[in-house]
């Protein structure tokens, strides 16, 4: 009997659900960052550089020295009381709005909140709606609970809240509407305040929940900050929020917030996914929070992002071609470039990358493909003095 390669021989064992592109897109995103001397373009990573290396090391030691017990012991699944009062601060502050005590959950990031919404909502064939584009982790997340995902697009304000509407009024029936309304990732747009009030009214009246995936909401680079759709209808909206972005990822550590009985799900749901997030992160934030040192982060991030965004846009400005265009964000990691004529953004990905920079191509960001004309720039991570040069060797890829 023939015995087969080793990548090969467990293939007929695998779920039916995880065959596929399920999982091998951010992998490949994840995979550039570390190549050597890479000008990347490509991971929606936050700046190294905003890492309070200083104040976690002496936190850390604090904490030993006083005995702490809680932050290196298992956490209660809903999280620990002091790190859902520290979210439930910052979400009161941040949207006007408190949320009950049981209508909060911390979670292991923003992502693990988009499980356990599929692990509690979604069975085969359920619809979602998502973004056109959308952030890529949401596409794997939804098709591994083998939901149908339908596309709605957006534009300079959003998602078309009146295309929703029209499909909803041909029979369109999803249980989820997922969106990204504050510095879209990865089209770095934001809803318009209109179609914020359109789409919760769309979802008490059609009996859908919106989830609202926050993570770049307080890194806008000045002006009103639009209403949070929670803050709006905390009747038929989850938040799903992280610390990723604005404290730092390595303790994966964010929040959902929900409708009680929804909460009252989720928890459910985590205690046979992870049991409870990391206690440390948990207890770190609370620190953070209290001693209002994220705050000073967040000033000092939100300042540094807005500075690498306006050389970003300056650079393609000055270097890409006729024909190209590209959105201006008011907050967040990205710009999405759209290319002339039949230009492919999966062939120039391929052609900046033998230059030295690092893209992302459209298709990843849209459920059946598409997008092929555009490619997702993130400017939060690579080097403000390596911005020019790679904006350059990306409009040499171009123009190839």
């Amino acid at each position: 009997m023939a015995v087969l390669p080793e990548a090969d021989r467990w293939e007929a064992l695998y779920a039916a659900r995880t065959r596929g592109d399920v999982g091998e897109g951010i992998a490949g995103v994840l995979a550039l960052v570390g190549i050597p001397d890479l000008i990347s373009f490509a991971g929606g990573f936050p700046d190294t550089g905003t890492f309070p290396r200083d104040r976690v090391a002496a936190l850390l030691a604090e904490l030993a020295a006083a005995g702490e017990v809680s932050a290196f012991q298992y956490a209660p699944t809903q999280g620990l009381q002091g790190a859902r009062e520290a979210f439930a601060d910052r979400i009161e502050v941040g949207q006007g709005l408190r949320p009950g005590d049981d209508e909060l959950i911390v979670t292991s990031g923003a992502i693990e909140a988009l499980e356990l919404m599929g692990k509690s909502f979604l069975d085969p064939g359920d619809i979602v709606v998502v973004e056109a584009p959308t952030y890529l982790g949401a596409i794997q997340s939804f098709r591994t609970f083998e939901a149908q995902l339908e596309a709605v697009p957006l534009d300079d304000d959003g998602l078309q809240v009146d295309e929703l509407e029209r499909r909803l009024g041909r029979g369109l029936r999803p249980k989820l509407v997922y969106t990204i309304p504050d510095h879209q990732n990865p089209a770095g747009v934001s809803l318009a305040a209109e179609r914020r009030s359109a789409l919760v009214a769309l979802a008490r009246q059609h009996g859908f929940l919106v989830l609202e995936d926050v993570a770049y909401r307080e890194l806008g680079f000045g002006g009103d900050t639009l209403p949070s759709l929670w803050s709006l209808a905390p009747d038929v909206v989850v938040q799903a929020g992280t610390t990723s972005k604005t404290l730092f990822p390595g303790v994966r550590l964010g929040w959902a917030a929900a409708p009680a009985p929804v909460a009252a799900r989720l928890v459910a749901a985590k205690q046979t996914t992870d049991q409870c997030a990391g206690a440390l992160g948990q207890r770190l934030l609370e620190e953070f929070q209290r001693r209002g040192w994220i705050d000073e982060q967040v000033e000092r991030s939100r300042a540094l992002y807005a500075r690498k965004c306006a050389r970003l846009l300056a650079a393609l400005e000055r270097s890409l071609p006729a024909g190209t265009s590209w959105t201006t964000p008011r907050g967040g990691f990205f710009s999405w470039v759209t290319l002339p004529g039949e230009a492919s953004a999966t062939v120039v990905a391929g052609r900046a990358a033998e230059r030295g920079v690092g893209v992302v191509p459209g298709p990843l960001f849209f459920p059946d493909g598409r997008g092929d004309e555009s490619m997702r720039l993130s400017f939060s991570a690579v080097p403000e003095e390596q911005i020019d040069e790679g904006v350059a060797r990306l409009a040499d890829a171009v123009a190839a």
